[in-house]
């Protein structure tokens, strides 16, 4: 979020906002490389380069753990070149700049985390941390026990095997049947694409958990903050195995 630049060098205990005033009025700050000379410039102390005589200041920023339960028909982005609704038009009230902790297709429900801590993000996503979700998915027709072991032993994708580390047969409607899937991938759409494969497309797709934080009763379109356990049992959970 963008501000005026004697608040943030306030702010990063550089000078008094009065101070400050005197600093950029004599040239003595820029932002981005461009020496600023006015009053009323403003930055994002958590994206832009501002300097004082060339000295890069920072600002400490409150670091924000957000799960939302994710709606259809929200892309997960902060901007979207085709105008679809963002999962950023459902954070009412949140001031500071958060992102998406990976990402939900566009049709795809429930869990989603939203942090401005990159750190905690990359650990959550990188592939060599192997973080756990948990899946509730909706699937044409009814599979039979044949396909669910066909399903447990692995589904050959043209991007290669997709083998979940855990799937059990919820229960069955007249035309459908609901299957629940724990994996510690994230390749694009790879779960649509795995039952497309053994011919049941998928109906509905909600993540339920990541690791063993629950999305629980949560509304869809609400968000709550993760608390601070929750956090930390996410930062042990997204160490190596070799750690």
């Amino acid at each position: 979020m963008k501000e005026r630049i004697q608040k943030i060098m306030a702010q990063a205990g550089i000078a008094s906002r009065r101070a400050a005033e005197k600093m950029i009025l004599e040239g003595r700050v820029t932002i981005n490389d461009v020496r600023i000379a006015e009053l009323g410039a403003k930055a994002d102390p958590g994206q832009d380069d501002i300097r004082v005589d060339g000295r890069l200041i920072t600002v400490a920023i409150e670091k924000i753990y957000l799960l939302l339960n994710k709606p259809r028909g929200y892309v997960t982005t902060l901007n979207d070149p085709e105008n679809r609704p963002t999962v950023a038009h459902l954070l009412t009230g949140i001031q500071e700049r958060v992102f998406p902790v990976g990402r939900l297709d566009y049709d795809t429900e429930g869990l989603l985390l939203m942090t401005n801590d990159g750190e905690f993000a990359q650990r959550l996503q990188h592939p060599r941390y192997q973080v756990t979700k948990t899946y509730r998915v909706k699937v044409e027709g009814h599979l039979s026990n044949r396909e669910m072991r066909a399903l447990s032993d692995g589904v050959l994708l043209n991007d290669g095997i997709f083998k979940p580390l855990q799937a059990t047969l919820e229960k069955k409607s007249a035309k459908s049947c609901w299957v629940t899937l724990t994996l510690s991938e994230g390749r694009n759409r790879v779960i649509r694409r795995a039952f497309a494969a053994i011919g049941h497309p998928v109906i509905r797709l909600i993540r339920m958990a990541l690791s063993d934080i629950l999305l629980g009763d949560l509304k869809p379109g609400v968000f709550r903050y993760l608390t601070r356990k929750e956090i930390s049992r996410l930062i042990i959970a997204s160490k190596p195995a070799d750690f």
